[in-house]
């Protein structure tokens, strides 16, 4: 039986060298593959008591939809600045090379919600981080948070260490 590792693509020396990329597209491009790693993720929350599903643009609105449609949850969407059309929170985070600006819906997280996170990748953790920050600005509580893939070189979990964190595959590189 096929794990999802299976389904990744690994291109070495991508986006520079000494680098393995992991992509994740082969994930989706195969039926199995795609089912699988959906599956997982639902298994990791599914003995979780949660509200909603929160995902980043745009490889978590992938894999974030489908674990909330299977188990009946809402889905929030977490966008890129400018890109959500009513009243937003938004919070400021660093890259390796620059900031960028998310946001989400002021009335997208109740008060005492509670959440699930989803998204294809944890690297450095720090998009993440933010959508936290925001989640419990709004009055929700973090109680997952769940990747595809974890390149646990870069130490992403570290910056979540307040919460629960899991990963279908873990890479130890980065």
């Amino acid at each position: 039986m096929k794990k999802v590792e299976d389904y990744v693509r690994s291109i070495p020396d991508f986006p520079e060298p000494g680098i393995i990329f992991r992509d994740v597209t082969t994930i989706l491009q195969d039926a199995d593959g795609l089912h699988l790693a959906i599956d997982k993720l639902v298994e990791m929350v599914s003995d979780q008591d949660f509200d909603v599903v929160v995902g980043p643009e745009s490889r978590g609105f992938i894999f974030g939809v489908p674990v909330a449609y299977a188990l009946h949850k809402g889905f929030v969407p977490v966008r890129k600045k400018g890109k959500l059309p009513c009243e937003t929170i938004s919070k400021e985070y660093d890259l390796e090379y620059g900031s960028a600006v998310i946001e989400m819906h002021k009335d997208s997280i109740k008060p005492g919600q509670k959440v699930v996170i989803v998204d294809d990748l944890i690297a450095t953790g720090g998009t993440i981080e933010a959508i936290t920050q925001m989640i419990q600005e709004l009055g929700g509580e973090v109680v997952k948070i769940c990747f595809v893939m974890e390149l646990a070189g870069l130490k992403g979990r570290e910056r979540l260490k307040d919460y629960e964190v899991g990963s279908v595959i873990t890479y130890e590189g980065k």
